[in-house]
């Protein structure tokens, strides 16, 4: 019996292949993905451009963007074996998916619009749990890339003090947790650059 299992092993071993598939490095897709759709939406909520017809105009990018571009990262990231790329782009993919969708039934007026600077307690929520989220991400990040860690550190602050606004309201929160996020979207661009 010892022999037949070792010759079907010797067998196997013999006629086996392995086939290996490239891939791109996903987190390309993932941070261009993130820095586009974060610039877009960071940019109209400190002001920089928009109007009450605003959300009809950022949905479609911030879906597309932000929760498509970075799901297919988070996939390949996935078959790339490279677990923090498939939490953070999954999580942020999952964010702003919702947020896209959020913005398209604000538009449609399926829901009331928030008001101006006004509290969204529901919504701080939200960014308080990306904000841990990313901040596990950061410290995992310090083990494998400076340039990730350059982006979730603004990241997840940002994410924390969005949480604030929303919970609070208010202009003073609104603007310093867009701005730092906004950061974090140029940092993300600067690393899929690199």
């Amino acid at each position: 019996a010892t022999n037949g299992a070792t010759g079907e092993f010797r067998e196997w071993r013999d006629h086996a292949r392995v086939f290996l598939q490239p891939i791109a490095a996903p987190s390309i897709l993932g941070l261009y993905g993130f820095a586009a759709a974060t610039f877009i939406v960071t940019a109209n909520l400190v002001g920089w451009y928009g109007n009450g017809t605003s959300p009809l105009l950022i949905f479609p990018f911030a879906t597309a963007a932000g929760g498509i571009a970075q799901g297919v990262a988070a996939l390949w990231a996935f078959k790339a074996r490279d677990a923090l790329a498939t939490a953070i782009h999954g999580i942020w993919a999952a964010f702003w998916l919702g947020y896209g969708f959020l913005n398209f039934m604000i538009a449609l007026v399926l829901i009331p619009a928030p008001a101006p600077h006004g509290a969204v307690p529901e919504l701080g929520y939200w960014f308080f749990a990306l904000a841990g989220i990313t901040l596990v991400g950061m410290l995992a990040s310090m083990a494998e890339s400076r340039a990730l860690t350059s982006v979730l550190a603004p990241l997840w602050v940002g994410a924390g003090l969005l949480g604030v606004f929303y919970i609070a309201g208010g202009t003073g929160w609104e603007k310093v947790g867009g701005y730092v996020t906004m950061a974090s979207a140029f940092t993300a661009f600067y690393t899929a650059s690199a």
